[in-house]
């Protein structure tokens, strides 16, 4: 568990490998294909410039005191170089949203038909897929995860028709905190045939390998990451995401020209100068994630707490919704996740500091 994926990708191609006939154009919408995109200004220019009068900026600086009156680089070329020395992805192979919800509408509109095209889902799980697919108009097809939180693989290969273009993967899973099975996920990637999305949001605090190891093997993987949760920076909005040239250009032509700012990128860039201290938080909040469960196990209205790969944990109580209103009265806040299919009577908790976990278990203890 650290922010290394110790990846050595010698040679490194991202459309070899045993699904090296997989064709990414035949997926994609055809005004996507036509699509002519915004050519900013810092597209038009490369190399060095000591006067720049093509973007009709305010010469004179800002009245901050750094200097933000000049556009961002509009592909974050040196946020991706940081990227790539800790990931050990090259920075070609490297897209950077607005947070992975940019990522995912940017998904759904290159490669799905509104109203014709449909997705696969598997609830619980993150809802952003299933919002923005509304947004976007294409069709929703859940295939719910077994009673253990894994992949239903048959319910999913059975829900595929020829217009089903993505399906979304959530591993450690949102809001049930479980990894899924790798030899699953190899087996839909493998066999799906369309797009297949992984989310790694909470893949540091995993002991499982990202599947960035593996977009040599696979031309059909997008997989998401982000620097919101064990980085610590959820206000800058920077979602991550790792796969193959072709789908890179496709997220690149369809983006918004300067889709990150520059002070996220700056930000962004200083923080991966502290692997150390990042990899320090992750270890001391996985010791705290099992003291945690250790110490609501004890608790006579607690009926189940699921494993958890992520920073926070799935828990069955007696009476979710009077829990929740009772930590809420008492300025603790936490997801009461009861209406998610398999969730019924569940909390999701975020795994805190010390002394917010004695805080939340001193509230427990008083519970009656």
């Amino acid at each position: 568990m650290n922010m290394s994926d110790n990846n050595n990708l010698e040679g490194f191609s991202g459309n070899a490998g045993r699904k090296a006939a997989f064709d990414v154009n035949a997926l994609v919408r055809e005004n996507i294909k036509n699509l002519t995109p915004y050519s900013s200004a810092r597209h038009e220019f490369t190399g060095k410039a000591s006067v720049l009068l093509d973007a009709n900026e305010n010469p004179y600086g800002s009245p901050l005191e750094d200097s933000f009156n000049s556009y961002p680089d509009p592909l974050q070329w040196q946020l991706k170089m940081s990227i790539a020395s800790i990931k050990g992805v090259p920075a070609e192979h490297i897209f950077i949203g607005n947070g992975s919800d940019e990522v995912i509408d940017l998904a759904y509109r290159i490669f799905c038909n509104p109203i014709q095209d449909n997705v696969i889902i598997c609830p619980p799980t993150y809802g952003m897929y299933e919002v923005s697919g509304n947004i976007n108009n294409v069709g929703i097809k859940k295939v719910n995860l077994t009673l253990d939180f894994q992949l239903d693989i048959d319910g999913i290969l059975a829900a595929v028709d020829e217009y089903t273009k993505l399906l979304f993967i959530c591993s450690p899973n949102n809001p049930t905190g479980n990894n899924m099975n790798r030899n699953d996920i190899e087996f839909l990637l493998n066999n799906f045939p369309g797009i297949v999305v992984i989310d790694e949001a909470y893949i540091n605090y995993s002991n499982q390998k990202s599947f960035i190891q593996e977009l040599t093997e696979y031309p059909n993987l997008i997989v998401m990451q982000t620097l919101s949760k064990a980085w610590g920076l959820a206000a800058l909005r920077i979602g991550l995401c790792y796969t193959s040239l072709d789908i890179i250009a496709l997220f690149n032509k369809v983006k918004p020209p300067y889709n990150i700012n520059e002070a996220s990128q700056e930000l962004a860039i200083e923080a991966l100068q502290h692997t150390e201290q990042v990899n320090n938080w992750i270890k001391e909040l996985v010791i705290e994630r099992a003291s945690l469960i250790n110490e609501l196990l004890k608790l006579p209205f607690v009926e189940k707490i699921f494993h958890s790969d992520a920073n926070f944990i799935l828990m069955k109580v007696k009476e979710a919704n009077t829990l929740y209103h009772y930590l809420a009265e008492n300025e603790i806040v936490v997801r009461n996740r009861s209406k998610d299919v398999l969730c019924d009577n569940c909390l999701r908790i975020t795994i805190g500091t010390p002394e917010e976990n004695i805080q939340l278990l001193k509230m427990f203890n008083l519970y009656e």
